[in-house]
């Protein structure tokens, strides 16, 4: 997991807001799998070690429900340590009878997905080698194709089930966009990713490190589609790690040479996508 560690930029975190905090929580400790590290009485962080914050949720005041073609969260997505656990999660989704949304073999990893109780996007996967991986004129090749989930289930015999595992981290975020140019420039020339595969004029991943996607970007709401207002259900922000602050700084300076905007927060460095997809610039 050496793309998620310096020297790369990579996302560590997705904020989300839901219609219900209480309601919420089983979903995310029963189904998912996570632990609560620290709760308020609209607020909760997610853990799969005890020690690293991967998912909050939040609760706003006079929340609604979420918005149809909107931009935002496509899905976040767990990425498990081994394709063992991942058959273990499989098991466990199936004797838990939770609908799934889908389950591929991207070449470069399996992939199962689902939606929280306000239909926040999910993938939980695991990567295949990176030197398993495919390249051709720079770009790592990937499709969707079935799942081999016998295989899968096999894989996970012999240990039980037992929560998210320790090593999970956030292996990568799926954004809806209005467009994909200006996009491009902001995550390239202004935070220093690098394109990694497009799908014709529709999306685009990119990484750092030659990783198959920190971050994937859609038009599939729309070309044009505007933000979600700010008490609906979805992504709050999400949070985006840098391996210095030199780098930090850095890319400050290419956003700032672009015209677009960084306020700070107590501390942080908030800012904004062409889309309104709001980031955390953390170290």
């Amino acid at each position: 997991m050496g793309f998620h560690r310096e020297p790369n930029t990579f996302v560590s975190q997705v904020n989300l807001k839901v219609a219900n905090l209480e309601r919420s929580l089983p979903f995310y400790k029963e189904v998912l799998g996570l632990q609560v590290l620290h709760q308020t009485s609209n607020t909760a962080e997610l853990t799969a070690d005890g020690k690293n914050v991967l998912v909050s949720i939040q609760q706003p005041d006079e929340v609604v429900s979420k918005q149809g073609r909107t931009t935002g969260l496509y899905h976040f997505a767990l990425l498990l340590p081994t394709r063992a656990d991942l058959g273990r999660l499989l098991k466990h989704f199936l004797q838990v009878r939770y609908p799934l949304q889908g389950a591929s073999d991207h070449l470069v990893s399996e992939a199962i997905y689902l939606a929280d109780l306000d239909g926040n996007g999910i993938e939980v996967y695991a990567d295949r080698p990176a030197s398993n991986w495919s390249w051709n004129n720079g770009e790592v090749e990937m499709a969707t194709v079935a799942l081999d989930a016998e295989s899968l289930l096999a894989e996970g015999e012999g240990e039980a089930w037992n929560g998210m595992p320790a090593g999970t981290i956030m292996g990568h975020i799926h954004l809806h966009v209005s467009e994909l140019q200006k996009t491009e420039e902001f995550y390239t020339k202004g935070l220093g990713f690098e394109v990694v595969t497009r799908y014709g004029g529709q999306a685009l991943f990119i990484s750092t490190g030659k990783y198959h996607h920190h971050i994937g970007l859609n038009t599939w709401n729309g070309v044009g589609a505007p933000p979600a207002t700010e008490n609906s259900v979805g992504m709050e922000s999400y949070t985006m790690v840098f391996p210095s602050e030199e780098k930090r700084a850095q890319i400050l300076s290419q956003l700032q040479g672009l015209g677009v905007a960084v306020t700070e927060e107590k501390g942080a460095f908030i800012t904004e996508d062409p889309s309104g997809n709001r980031i955390r610039l953390e170290v």
